[in-house]
């Protein structure tokens, strides 16, 4: 392709995302193919000789497009939000341009640098304090396999990465039984193994016990463990539990624990100094993470994490054969050695560019929004006789379930609220996930994409009053 031929195609593609912006609305929300759908119109062999760009750019709107799940949909309601925004879309498109590979300063000095002041920049925008140094990470589970192999080599005085863990004593990690599944992948890919992973109970608010935790800790210790690390979360994917992070810093600190606080979506509400009380406490973390990729408009991959020694991370992961030497050593940050991958993109760009679009302040009118687009949605949902809400709302996420009158509690309201999530999300209009709250099926309603308005969500609830009415509950429990 000559550079002619990119400029030519480039102003087509761009033309194609800035109409796909405008019009998102228009597509379904979840993609409404069946499994097998797309890889039946892709070709069982490569081609032998290469395609004009026009015939792929028409392949992949007839043959991709069908089956994409629109995530910058503005009635997108499902999981947490990956949202994004133009500016961070033009930051992607300089990013991919450039095809700079960042893992030393050397090899693009501006990554580096604007990575370090990116991140303090955030740091004051949301109230972290002083002492906490960033780096980008790939997600929230890197930043946990990070912390957790950070406290790994301190619990084992440094011994776990020369050694290996048999001559060590069983290490045991602590989270509520709220938190991401990425503790217990980590746990077992960090060769503790998942019996080692303590989960604690919660209390009505679905925030972590500290009373159960230190229990656990003490009997822990009395039996010859090493309590390792505690995981304490900050909006908890399933109902956004907060746990009281200074009473589990307390007990870190009496016992001399690494702490870790997962706060990869709620972190962002943090730019809100209302909702700074989630912060209570958060000296004692030793590392936190939040993710601007998914409620600060910065397109996915972009995590946030702060640790208040950069050098044991360093230590726990840094090897140096000796291409990876350079003159500038000890005197300047090498970020491949605060990650568990060696490569690194150049994500700070696309974060720099939307702090500077939109300011903080701007950045601030976007997430106050959605909060109270959900505390509307919550008094529309507590107003109807046949919907309850199963979990106290947490800023911008909401659980509830569907209870007509004539079924009882029990198996019954389950199988009719996974049928109405079906069917839900089969019409297209919206999209909702499903959770288990205190065992039973309950309803998430996630509000957070860039681009949502009043408007979206009062349709949103409509579909779901309109789908849940037209159900047959006695046909769906006859069927079971």
């Amino acid at each position: 392709m000559t550079p002619e031929d990119f400029r030519r195609h480039a102003h087509e593609l761009v033309d194609w995302m800035a109409d796909y912006m405008e019009t998102v609305e228009q597509y379904p929300v979840r993609a409404q193919t069946a499994p097998g759908e797309i890889a039946a119109t892709l070709p069982d062999a490569p081609p032998a000789e290469g395609e004009p760009m026009d015939r792929i750019f028409e392949d992949f709107k007839t043959d991709v497009m069908p089956g994409i799940t629109h995530w910058q949909h503005p009635r997108f309601f499902a999981y947490f939000p990956a949202n994004s925004s133009p500016p961070s879309v033009l930051a992607e498109m300089l990013t991919a341009t450039l095809g700079a590979q960042c893992m030393l300063w050397q090899t693009s000095p501006a990554a580096t640098e604007m990575e370090t002041k990116v991140l303090d920049w955030l740091r004051q925008m949301t109230g972290l304090p002083a002492g906490l140094t960033g780096v980008i990470q790939d997600s929230a589970s890197g930043a946990i396999l990070c912390a957790l192999l950070t406290a790994r080599e301190k619990a084992t005085e440094w011994q776990a990465n020369e050694k290996g863990l048999g001559a060590q004593p069983k290490l045991t990690v602590y989270t509520s039984n709220q938190t991401h599944s990425a503790t217990e992948k980590n746990v077992k890919i960090i060769g503790l193994g998942r019996e080692n992973l303590r989960a604690i109970d919660v209390d009505e608010s679905f925030a972590l016990r500290p009373e159960l935790l230190e229990a656990q800790i003490e009997a822990d210790i009395a039996a010859g463990c090493v309590p390792t690390c505690v995981v304490a979360s900050v909006g908890a994917t399933g109902v956004g539990a907060v746990d009281p992070l200074r009473a589990i810093g307390e007990i870190c600190e009496r016992h001399d624990i690494f702490l870790h606080v997962d706060a990869a979506w709620a972190g962002t509400a943090w730019l809100l100094p209302e909702q700074r009380w989630m912060l209570d406490g958060i000296e004692y973390a030793d590392s936190l993470v939040f993710n601007p990729h998914k409620w600060m408009l910065t397109n996915f991959d972009c995590s946030a994490h702060y640790v208040r020694d950069p050098n044991a991370l360093v230590r726990t992961l840094s090897i140096l054969p000796e291409f990876l030497k350079s003159r500038e050593q000890g005197k300047i940050i090498d970020y491949r050695d605060w990650s568990v991958p060696l490569g690194r993109r150049f994500r700070a760009l696309k974060l720099w560019m939307v702090i500077r679009s939109y300011g903080a302040d701007g950045l601030r009118r976007i997430v106050r929004s959605h909060i109270d687009l959900a505390a509307e949605l919550e008094r529309w949902i507590a107003a109807e006789p046949d919907f309850e809400i199963v979990a106290p709302r947490s800023l911008a996420l909401i659980n509830f379930r569907y209870r007509p009158k004539d079924v009882r509690e029990g198996e019954g309201l389950d199988r009719i609220n996974a049928v109405l999530l079906e069917r839900i999300n089969d019409d297209g209009r919206i999209y909702l996930t499903q959770n288990k709250v205190r065992g039973q099926a309950a309803i998430r309603f996630s509000i957070g994409q860039t681009n949502t308005e009043h408007r979206h969500v009062a349709e949103g609830w409509d579909v779901v009053k309109e789908i849940a009415r037209n159900l047959d509950s006695a046909a769906i429990l006859a069927a079971d």
